[in-house]
């Protein structure tokens, strides 16, 4: 780095120093023109006419007086300025520094010199300041009719900007001055009415947001800026969404930080995303909590590769745990993240094993050499319609596995079980849905045993039998696993979630196909979703099934026009949208994850505890063997056995 920064370091200061010594030059020159023109034109402009007393005691001062300004204006850090940036406070600095030396020259010359007329004083210091201030100002001039030619120009790119506060002027300071940049802005707008049919750098601000369609036509803007850093995520979001009704590009600024750090320009613009168009603030939960729950621990993430999964282990690995295991029966994914971690975290004591947890031999085997403290269950099948043509698979992973890995779990010394669930759980119409409602329900049962101290009657579950001998009694003595389960929505950017599928179609020219038109979703972003999933755990006493509070529901048809329309298309012109009805299993609306009875706060706002439904767990205990042994056999009655194990679930038609 050395070899490279010094040389560019002398290149910029030989240009500094050169641009400094020119205007030292300048201002050098212009101070003995200002005194000789004050004095040509006392005499009504006429050389001759003026007196010889007079241009003798011009000549024996004003090349010390010069001399003495350059030193006094080096001292004022005048010729520091960034001339390009010059304003307001470069305009006062040299009235105060050029006025104050002109009435010294004046005193000095009456006192120790020879009385000169007075218009010399006056007219001298006059003219020396605007002979000052035009070179400092000349490059802002130059600028400013270098920018009026860029508004004639009809092939530049239309800005509007939304912001005339400070942030919005330094982006359009940026653009007039950076002659890499062709666009052009054409007009502000900003919520404030005083600053309504005013102009900045001859850049009208027509209106508040209410504006924004009308002006775009107006004014032919194929480009929005958002620079109000500062807006609260609620006023973004409704601005944004009326943006998104036209067919300009959306840019802004990505946070507060840039106009805090200076680096106010139109390349930290960033394209706007979806997430953007949620309507809600980021949310941003406090990991202390986590930090002290997991540093030194042993965790385990089962499904470790897949969205959910690979989220919690970046986040877990970040606290320092005393090892992290990937359990994941898919390779590539285990092995991506693995990888990652691995660059990231080099002294990461990282375990990635592959196997499935409907294998209790291959369970027992984990569980017995690496003894988690903690595991996070993210393994899972989870996607709807494929479940409703393999119903019985989802029993197989999601309910049988569930429970394979909770047993492992609880006889291995596990302390705490965090089951990843799902919004689907409640009142369930799919068969996924009804998997994860049986998810929960094993928890409840595990936990409800394990508190009664009767972990011994919890049936070990084998689907080869005869191979894994029963284990004995001891084998549960001072089991005190806690069982919990995280429910939540969906997330955006997951495997098999609609912004990827979006995404793809937009990319091959569409159709962009939506199931239906007033079928609603609750989103939030993967990182968000694993903090509160997280965070939940440490709340754990045990039994308890969390609820996240994902904010207000999305159109999902809403979604794919604000996609389309951030990819540079029109919605149902240059991408049509196409309905395919709902699928096999698929609610209109899913339940709100809010609408359980009896919900109780957490210290989170955002983390709520679901009232248990009371149930006989010996009985469902003894149902769940049947489903599983019903599942191994590809029962095709599978669901209405499910149904009645799950009284929430009603199959969709």
């Amino acid at each position: 780095m050395r070899e490279t920064t010094g040389p560019r370091r002398s290149i910029a200061f030989s240009r500094e120093t050169a641009k400094t010594l020119v205007l030292m030059i300048y201002d050098f020159i212009m101070i003995h023109a200002a005194y000789f023109i004050s004095l040509w034109m006392r005499f009504d402009m006429n050389y001759s006419a003026i007196k010889i007393v007079f241009l003798r005691c011009y000549a024996r001062t004003i090349t010390l007086y010069a001399a003495v300004c350059l030193v006094v204006f080096y001292v004022c850090k005048m010729y520091r300025s960034m001339l390009r940036y010059a304003g307001v406070y470069e305009l006062l600095r040299t009235f105060l520094v050029s006025v104050g030396m002109s009435a010294v020259y004046a005193v000095t010359i009456r006192v120790f010199v020879h009385a000169m007329p007075r218009l010399y004083y006056y007219m001298g210091a006059m003219t020396q300041f605007i002979l000052l201030v035009a070179a400092r100002f000349s490059f802002r001039v130059t600028r400013y009719f270098r920018s009026i030619r860029k508004r004639r120009n009809a092939d530049v790119g239309r800005v509007m900007l939304i912001g005339a506060g400070a942030t919005g002027q330094m982006i359009l300071q940026d653009m007039n001055q950076n002659r890499a940049i062709n666009d052009r802005v054409v007009c502000f707008i900003d919520d404030d009415p005083g600053l309504w049919n005013r102009f900045i750098e001859g850049v009208p601000i027509v209106g508040g947001r209410d504006e924004i369609l009308s002006m775009v036509k107006r004014y032919h803007v194929d480009k929005i800026y958002l620079a109000m850093p500062g807006a609260d995520a609620a006023d973004k979001r409704d601005i944004l969404q009326i943006c998104s009704q036209t067919d300009c590009e959306l840019k802004q600024l990505p946070g507060m930080y840039q106009f805090v750090d200076g680096k106010v320009s139109v390349s930290a613009m960033k394209d706007v995303s979806v997430e953007d168009l949620l309507g809600r603030a980021p949310i941003r939960a406090d990991m202390r909590e986590v930090y002290e729950f997991i540093t030194g621990k042993v965790v385990l993430v089962t499904g470790g590769g897949g969205s959910i999964g690979s989220e919690l282990c970046r986040q877990i690995a970040a606290h320092q745990p005393r090892r992290l295991i990937i359990f994941d029966i898919y390779e590539n994914s285990a092995y991506s993240i693995q990888l990652e971690l691995k660059e990231k975290y080099p002294e990461l004591d990282l375990v990635a094993l592959i196997g499935s947890v409907r294998d209790s031999r291959r369970m027992f085997e984990v569980f017995g050499e690496y003894r988690p403290d903690i595991v996070y269950h993210a393994a899972a099948h989870k996607h709807v319609p494929l479940m409703e043509d393999s119903p019985c698979e989802a029993i197989k992973n999601n309910a049988v596995g569930t429970y394979k890995t909770a047993f492992a779990a609880m006889v291995n010394g596990c302390k705490r079980f965090v089951l990843i669930s799902t919004d689907k759980a409640v009142n369930p119409t799919n068969i996924m849905g009804a998997s994860k409602r049986l998810c929960e329900l094993v928890i409840q049962s595990f936990d409800e045993k394990v508190r009664a101290g009767k972990a011994r009657e919890i049936p070990q579950l084998f689907t080869h039998e005869g191979e894994a001998p029963a284990l004995p009694d001891s084998a549960f003595d001072g089991v005190g696993t806690e069982f919990v389960a995280v429910r939540f929505g969906n997330v955006l950017g997951s495997n098999g979630s609609v912004i990827p599928i979006f995404k793809r179609q937009i990319e091959h020219g569409g159709p962009v196909t939506v199931t239906h038109p007033d079928i609603i979703r609750y989103f939030m972003t993967i990182p968000e979703a694993v903090s509160l999933v997280m965070l939940a755990g440490t709340y754990a006493h045990g039994g308890e099934i969390f609820v996240l509070d994902m904010g207000s529901p999305v159109r999902i048809v809403d979604l794919a026009r604000n996609l389309i329309r951030l990819s540079g298309y029109k919605p149902d012109v240059d991408i049509k949208i196409e309905y395919t009805g709902l699928r096999p299993g698929e609610k209109l609306y899913e339940e709100k994850l809010m609408a359980e009875e009896g919900l109780r706060k957490t210290d989170n706002d955002l983390i709520h505890i679901g009232a248990p439904v009371r149930f006989d767990t010996d009985g469902f205990l003894r149902d769940l063997e049947r489903l599983m042994r019903a599942a191994y056999t590809n029962a095709p009655d599978i669901r209405e056995m499910v149904e009645t194990v799950v009284g929430s679930y009603h199959p969709a038609a």
